[in-house]
């Protein structure tokens, strides 16, 4: 099983024990879980030693740490493995399926299935997508490479395209738009919200089809800011059919596998750093205007 990641934010001194950290971190697990979890080796430092209930807090550093969920669904849908060589794996995956452990899924992972399908224990996600959003996934292959992959999309010389389906009014009065401001953590932790500030957020968004209150759209993120391209179009006033987390998050229900969220990472290019190559791939999946407007 992969481990999950936390860090450890400098929250100043005098800083907590990792156990209050863990139970505050994670209000919804009881602290006698991570007691559990401390106790049977189940928290490591970085450096893969289990820490203790007396390990010290060493802020800007992450923990690595396995979970058992007593109840984890399914996701009824199949990712796709779309190009492999000894550095690289370009893999589609399915809505609803997160690419790392978090929340509910452990074993229902993206990261997880391929590593039991290729056996292959030094795979690690490049790039990653939201659970809900669908398309193409980067993994490294090669843990010796992983770095030049990496530096890719810290470098910004990764050309992403992605689709989504969003509500429309019948006349937006144009057909592009550049979106750009500042993106930083919201409330609760896992949304984003708009600020003042430095822009560090930029998003290019072009309509291609209109339907009875829907439209689909081209999305080309010009920064990797989490939840930049649903957060750019609920701004527009185009929120992305089925998010449930803009412009309002609402209550949290079961997975209703039926309203996937329209989004789709389309398609991916760039120079490989090792072989020099230019690259390109794209999803064979689809959004349907159609289908939606149903």
């Amino acid at each position: 099983m992969s481990p999950s990641i936390v860090s450890l934010p400098d929250t100043g001194k005098p800083y907590p024990t990792l156990l209050a950290f863990l139970a505050g971190r994670f209000p919804k697990i009881p602290e006698q879980t991570w007691l559990e979890r401390i106790a049977a080796g189940k928290v490591l430092t970085e450096e893969g030693q289990p820490v203790t209930l007396t390990t010290a807090y060493l802020p800007n550093k992450r923990l690595f740490y396995f979970r058992e969920v007593r109840q984890e669904p399914a996701i009824p849908f199949q990712e796709r493995i779309l190009f492999v060589n000894e550095h690289l794996m370009v893999v589609c995956k399915p809505h609803f399926l997160p690419v790392i452990p978090g929340g509910t899924s452990v074993r229902e992972t993206l990261l997880n299935r391929l590593q039991e399908t290729t056996g292959n224990p030094f795979l690690s996600p490049i790039n990653r997508i939201d659970q809900g959003t669908a398309g193409l996934v980067l993994m490294s292959v090669n843990k010796e490479t992983r770095g030049a992959y990496q530096q890719l999309f810290m470098d910004g010389r990764v050309r992403k395209t992605y689709e989504a389906i969003g509500r429309f009014p019948s006349d937006a009065g144009r057909s592009e738009w550049l979106v750009e401001n500042r993106l930083e953590t919201g409330e609760p932790w896992f949304r984003m919200k708009t600020c003042a500030g430095t822009i560090n957020a930029r998003s290019r968004i072009r309509l291609l089809e209109i339907g009875a209150a829907r439209a689909r759209f081209q999305l080309s993120p010009l920064t990797g800011k989490k939840h930049q391209l649903r957060i750019h179009m609920s701004g527009l006033g185009f929120s992305i059919v089925n998010d449930r987390y803009y412009p309002a998050l609402l209550p949290e229900i079961p997975c209703d596998f039926s309203r996937p969220l329209q989004l789709l990472s389309q398609k991916i290019d760039f120079r490989d750093p090792i072989t020099g190559q230019e690259m390109s791939f794209t999803s064979p999946r689809q959004l349907s205007l159609q289908e939606v407007s149903r």
